[in-house]
């Protein structure tokens, strides 16, 4: 076995493993940035997962609800039913049923402006994470360059040609702000596309509500 070829001061004394706190304090001064950009994406990750709740935008729900007192009490009552909620959902709704005595495409008009309006708005507190995502491995590798620099730099300086573990040491030490830097951007960038397909399918709910509010018209103007 190769643990057998190890020298027997070694087995004795185990491997020793640098703590977590140690290597941070290896990675050198860019590791503050680093982390705060992982504090930054922590406290936007946890703020989505809030705002982008069913009961914060309007779930599906909500929309069979409307649908449902559209059809059985009519528009008006659907539309206070919207006027009491205050998600993006309601509004998107609300905007169609505000505007059933205008013309159809002027209503559209308006209904479709205000889900861009809704959409925009909550894919603006993803931007963070973009940033993050981008920036947290530019700086690891801004880290680990500078590192290597360094590291070359002292084996220049102390003749350390014939010497690999200074290399080898140095080099280590230099990939840690790497490590940390792709530690941060991975979870961001699976959290980004995350809350990415939950605004999606928002989206497409709201399309769907109120193509199917819309039919509700359709009586009533082939009548007239």
């Amino acid at each position: 076995m190769w643990i057998a070829t190890l020298p027997q001061e070694t087995l004795s004394k185990g491997i020793d493993l640098a703590s977590l706190y140690e290597m941070v304090l290896d990675g050198g001064p860019l590791m503050i940035p680093i982390g705060i950009c992982s504090i930054v994406a922590l406290a936007f990750v946890v703020e989505r997962f809030t705002r982008l709740r069913k009961s914060a935008i309007g779930g599906r729900r909500f929309a069979g609800d409307v649908l449902e007192i559209a059809k059985s009490q009519g528009p008006a009552s659907a539309l206070q039913v919207c006027e009491q909620s205050r998600t993006p959902l309601a509004r998107i709704l609300g905007a169609g049923l505000a505007r059933r005595d205008q013309p159809f495409l002027e209503a559209e008009k308006v209904v479709e402006d205000t889900g861009l309006r809704e959409v925009k708005r909550l894919s603006a507190g993803l931007r963070p994470l973009v940033v993050v995502a981008m920036i947290a491995p530019l700086l690891g590798l801004l880290g680990t360059v500078w590192g290597m620099i360094g590291t070359f730099t002292n084996i220049a300086v102390q003749d350390g040609l014939g010497k690999p573990e200074l290399l080898a040491g140095g080099i280590s030490e230099a990939l840690i702000t790497t490590a940390a830097g792709l530690t941060v951007a991975i979870p961001t960038q699976a959290a980004y596309y995350y809350f990415r397909s939950r605004i999606d399918k928002f989206a497409r709910l709201a399309e769907d509500a109120h193509v199917a509010l819309a039919r509700l018209r359709e009586p009533k103007e082939q009548a007239a």
